[in-house]
C-alpha cells in the first residue's frame, strides 16, 4: 500500500459511521461529498499544492478540513472570514476534532490587537476621568475589572459591555498608537502573549483582516508564522479579494488625523508640558481635519477623483492638512525623545504624511484614487486595480499547501474569475478546483419563485412592487421571512410599505429592520419570536445562521451586481476594458452570483428546513446572462406561479403558537414555469 493509500485510508476511517469523529460527536453521519473533500485536502497537503473548493451548504466543510489538517503533522493556519467564526472554530470544532484523533495537539486563538485589552491604555484613560457619557465610564470600570481577571484579555470574553461599546476604544491599542517593546506595561501585554502561544501552537486560527493586516503590513504576527507553517487554510474564501484589495491599498482618515492630534497632546502634557506650542499645534491639526470633513457636504458617499471637482474647497483643505502635518511634524521632531508616547506619535505622523503625499503624488499608476464620506469623517483611499499578482507573490514566498474554501466561489463550475483575482491563474503548477454540491434534498425541501411581470429594477416604484410581492408570501408563512435588499434606500421603502400592508390586513407580525440594533441583536430577536419579518440590506446576506421553522422564505429584491458609479468598480471596469476583457461577463457578473448565492444560503440550513427563496428580479429570467445565475443555485423547485408557493408554504408546519391555516391569497400572477 503506497503512502497515498495510507493517508486516503486513514482519512475515509475518521469519517466512517464507527470511526473516530461518530465516537465523539453525538448524531454523526458523515456525508459522500465531505469524505471526497477531506480525501482531496489530505492530497493537496501532501503534495503541498493549492486547492479552490466550493463545498455547498451542508457538506460539513469544517471537519472535511479540519480532518486532514490535523492528521497531516505539520504546523496548520486557519483564516475565517469573520471573528465569530474564528471563535466558533477555536471554542468547539478543533477541540472536538482534536479530541476525536486523540491527537496531542497545542491550538491558539490570534486576533487582531484591538481585541484585546491594553493595560497601558486603560490605565491612561481610566486616570483621565474624561467620558463622552457615564455609561462609557461605567463600563470602562467594568473593563477594568475584567482585566484584573481575565487570562487573555480578549474582550469577547467579557460579557458586560457590549463588543461596540466605545469605552473599548480607549481600553484597547491600535497598530498606530501602540507603543511596543517600549511600553511599561509590555511584559504583561496580552497581544504579546496571544502572539507567543501562536508561535508555539500546532493549529493557529486568525482572520483574513488579521492575515492581511499583518502579512502586508509587516506588523508582528503573521510575518513569524507563516515561514513555519505546513498548511494554510482559507474557510470564507469568497471575502479574500476584497479583504486584500483593502489592506494592498492605503488610506488616512480625518478619525485617524483626529486621534492622532489628541494622542499627541495627551503625551505632550505628560512628557513636555512646558512645550505649549506644540498643545496649540495639536488643536490647530485638529481643526485641519474637522475643515477637511466640511469641505465635502455629502454624507455616506463614494467620491471619485473626477466628481471632486463638484466640492471646491476638498483640495484646499487637504493641502492645508498636509501643510499642518509638516509643521507639526517639526515641533514634534524636537520634541519625540522626551517619552516613548511622543516618539510612537512622531513615527506615527511620519507615515500619515507619507501616505498623505501617496495620495496626492501617487507613485503608483495601476491604482485608484477616491473619497469616501461618512457622517462624521472622511477618508481618501488608494486602492490597486489588481492584486491578484500581489497575493500570487506572497504565496510563492512560503511554499505551503494553500486550501481555499467556502459555499460559494464558482459560477457553475467555472472558478476562473476567483483565480485571476488572487492571482491563482499564475501558479506553477495550476491550482485544483473541486465542487461538491450541497447533500440536502432542495427538490424537496425548497421551492425559487421568480415572480412574473416585474418592472424594470430602475423604475421608481420597483421597491413596492417587491413589498406587494413578499406580502402574501409573508401571510401564507405566518411571518418567518427575510427580505435581502440590495440599497439602503429600498430596504428601508420595502419596509415602510410592509408595514403599511400589514396594519391594513390587521396581521400582528414583527418586523424588524436592520439598524434597530445591532446584527446579533437582530437576528437573536427574529430567532426567540418564531414569526418575525426582518427587511435588511448587505449585513444579512450571509454569515447569518437561522436553521429551523424560525425562517421560512427569503425575497432577494435584486440581483445584487455593485453600483456601477462606485469609484473603485468603473475604474476596474476601465482597466478591464483597456486590457481587452469584458468586465461584466469576467468581473460584475460573476460578484453578483456568488453574492446571490450567499443570500440564498440563508434558506435551508439543515436537512429538516423547508422554504421558499423568491428572487424578484426580473433579469434573472430576461436576460441571456440570467441563466448563469440560477443554475448556480441549489436544485429547488422552480415555479412563476404565486398559488404553488403559497401552497407549498401551507404545508411548512406552523410557528410557535399559531394554527395552520391557509390565508386567502392575492391576485395571482401569470402562469409561466421556469425551466431550463
Amino acid at each position: 500500500m503506497t503512502e497515498v493509500d495510507i493517508v486516503q485510508r486513514d482519512v475515509e476511517a475518521a469519517f466512517s459511521p464507527d470511526g473516530a469523529l461518530a465516537q465523539v460527536v453525538p448524531g454523526f453521519a458523515a456525508r459522500t461529498q465531505q469524505i471526497e473533500m477531506a480525501v482531496k485536502i489530505a492530497q493537496t497537503i501532501r503534495e503541498q499544492g493549492v486547492l479552490v473548493a466550493e463545498a455547498g451548504t451542508g457538506t460539513g466543510k469544517t471537519f472535511a478540513y479540519l480532518v486532514p489538517a490535523l492528521m497531516s503533522g505539520g504546523k496548520v493556519l486557519i483564516s475565517t472570514g469573520t471573528k465569530t467564526l474564528q471563535d466558533q472554530l477555536f471554542r468547539r470544532d478543533l477541540p472536538t476534532v482534536r479530541k476525536a484523533l486523540k491527537l496531542p495537539l497545542r491550538i491558539a486563538l490570534l486576533k487582531g490587537r484591538a481585541n484585546y485589552v491594553c493595560h497601558y491604555h486603560l490605565a491612561r484613560h481610566a486616570n483621565d476621568g474624561r467620558f463622552a457619557t457615564p455609561q462609557d465610564a461605567a463600563n470602562l470600570r467594568k473593563i477594568t475589572r475584567f482585566a484584573e481577571m481575565t487570562r487573555t484579555g480578549d474582550k469577547s470574553e467579557c460579557q458586560d459591555v457590549p463588543e461596540d461599546s466605545a469605552a473599548w476604544i480607549s481600553a484597547t491599542s491600535t497598530r498606530d498608537n501602540c507603543l511596543g517593546q517600549d511600553c511599561p506595561n509590555v511584559k504583561e501585554c496580552f497581544v504579546l502573549q496571544a502572539r507567543r502561544e501562536a508561535m508555539d501552537a500546532d493549529v493557529v486560527v486568525v482572520n483574513h483582516h488579521l492575515f492581511f493586516a499583518d502579512v502586508m503590513l509587516r506588523d508582528e504576527g503573521m510575518g513569524e508564522l507563516l515561514p513555519a507553517c505546513n498548511t494554510l487554510v482559507f474557510d470564507e474564501a469568497h471575502q479574500l479579494p476584497e479583504t486584500a484589495s483593502l489592506f494592498f491599498g492605503e488610506s488616512v482618515s480625518t478619525a485617524q488625523v483626529i486621534d492622532l492630534a489628541r494622542d499627541m497632546r495627551a503625551e505632550g502634557l505628560a512628557g513636555a508640558s512646558d512645550c505649549r506650542v506644540l498643545i496649540e499645534g495639536t488643536r490647530t491639526l485638529e481643526k485641519a481635519a474637522r475643515d477637511w470633513r466640511l469641505s465635502v457636504s455629502d454624507e455616506n458617499a463614494r467620491i471619485s477623483l473626477d466628481q471632486l471637482g463638484q466640492h471646491a474647497g476638498f483640495m484646499p483643505a487637504i493641502e492645508m492638512l498636509a501643510k499642518t502635518l509638516t509643521e507639526v511634524g517639526a515641533i514634534l521632531k524636537t520634541q519625540a525623545e522626551r517619552s516613548e508616547g511622543l516618539a510612537n506619535c512622531l513615527r506615527r505622523l511620519e507615515e500619515m504624511t507619507e501616505r498623505l503625499d501617496h495620495w496626492l503624488h501617487p507613485p503608483e499608476p495601476k491604482v485608484v484614487r477616491w473619497v469616501e464620506v461618512f457622517t462624521q469623517s472622511l477618508a481618501v483611499n488608494s486602492t490597486p486595480l489588481e492584486i491578484g499578482s500581489v497575493f500570487a507573490r506572497q504565496m510563492q514566498r512560503y511554499p505551503s499547501a494553500w486550501i481555499f474554501t467556502s459555499a460559494t466561489l464558482a459560477v457553475g463550475t467555472d472558478f476562473s474569475h476567483y483565480n485571476r483575482d488572487l492571482g491563482l491563474n499564475w501558479l506553477e503548477p495550476p491550482a485544483h478546483t473541486a465542487v461538491w454540491g450541497s447533500p440536502f434534498n432542495y427538490p424537496e425541501q425548497a421551492m425559487l419563485y421568480a415572480p412574473a411581470g416585474m418592472p424594470n429594477p430602475n423604475a421608481p416604484d420597483y421597491p413596492d412592487v417587491v413589498a406587494d410581492i413578499a406580502f402574501p408570501l409573508i401571510r401564507a408563512a405566518h411571518g418567518r421571512t427575510f427580505v435581502l435588499c440590495t440599497s439602503l434606500r429600498a430596504m428601508r421603502r420595502i419596509h415602510e410599505r410592509l408595514g403599511d400592508k400589514l396594519d391594513r390586513a390587521g396581521l400582528k407580525l414583527p418586523l424588524l429592520l436592520q439598524g434597530e440594533g445591532s446584527r446579533s441583536q437582530l437576528l437573536a430577536r427574529f430567532r426567540d419570536l418564531g414569526n418575525a419579518v426582518l427587511v435588511a440590506s448587505q449585513s444579512f446576506w450571509e454569515g447569518v445562521d437561522v436553521p429551523g421553522d424560525a425562517l421560512s422564505v427569503v425575497v432577494i429584491d435584486k440581483l445584487p451586481f455593485a453600483p456601477p458609479d462606485d469609484p473603485v468598480l468603473a475604474a476596474r471596469i476601465e482597466h478591464l476594458r483597456e486590457a481587452g476583457v469584458n468586465p461584466f461577463m469576467t468581473y460584475q457578473l460573476p460578484r453578483a452570483v456568488i453574492n446571490v448565492k450567499q443570500g440564498a444560503g440563508r434558506l435551508i440550513r439543515t436537512e429538516q428546513d423547508r422554504g421558499v427563496l423568491a428572487v424578484c428580479d426580473p433579469r434573472m429570467i430576461d436576460k441571456p446572462y440570467g441563466k448563469r445565475v440560477w443554475r448556480s443555485l441549489p436544485p429547488m423547485r422552480r415555479t412563476r406561479v404565486p398559488e404553488e408557493v403559497e401552497a407549498f408554504l401551507a404545508t411548512l408546519p406552523p410557528p410557535r403558537g399559531v394554527t395552520a391555516e391557509v390565508l386567502p391569497s392575492e391576485d395571482s400572477a401569470d402562469d409561466v414555469t421556469l425551466t431550463d
